[in-house]
């Protein structure tokens, strides 16, 4: 899912707003009137499944945000190593999902809007909202990635690691027994004062 986003963070507020914005300009100023024809068309090179895309990616994206938004609210509580995992992959392969759907829309309604005539929209209504959708189309594409949860330096504790068999080379993970060593009487290069 979006930058910075770790598993069981949900969805952040980026690629929430950034639907809003894509299926909200879609839906306000993406159908224009003809005066001369008695139907509504889209903007994006008259064709219907331009604005359709849009909008449908928009509201599923936004619905997903909630949903991981939910799944953020209940992680905590999962108490499964399993569960946890399974919501991880999840959100991965979710993330990734939505990275794709957005690069779809972005290439779609970049072209559908390349090939639009002028002739179609004389007085230039929408074009500003029909940019702003194929901006935070491509602006969504990178909000929707993942990000390794053992770089999140807010994390209170450090990401559960499992013991190891045998001695660990680098003497810092796995258990907290000190060396036998730490116990001698007298630590090796000490001298003792004699007064």
């Amino acid at each position: 899912m979006p930058v910075g986003r770790d598993p069981g963070e949900g969805c952040p507020v980026q690629p929430l707003l950034f639907s809003i914005v894509v299926f909200g300009s879609i839906v306000n100023e993406g159908y224009l009137n003809s005066p001369s024809e008695g139907k509504e068309f889209c903007i994006y090179n008259r064709n219907p499944n331009a604005c359709s895309y849009g909008v449908a990616v928009g509201v599923l994206a936004f619905l997903t945000c909630l949903l991981y938004l939910a799944l953020d609210v209940y992680f905590p509580q999962i108490s499964s190593v399993k569960d946890r995992k399974k919501a991880v992959l999840s959100d991965i392969g979710v993330s990734a999902f939505w990275a794709f759907l957005w690069f779809v829309g972005f290439c779609y309604l970049a072209n559908q809007w390349q090939v639009s005539k002028p002739r179609d929209n004389p007085l230039n209504e929408g074009t500003d909202a029909a940019r702003a959708a194929i901006a935070f189309s491509f602006f969504s594409i990178f909000t929707w990635d993942y990000t390794d949860p053992s770089q999140d330096s807010s994390m209170p504790y450090a990401p559960y690691a499992e013991p190891s068999a045998g001695q660990d080379p680098a003497g810092v993970g796995g258990t907290y027994q000190q060396p036998a060593s730490a116990f001698d009487p007298e630590p090796q290069g000490y001298q003792s004062q004699g007064y």
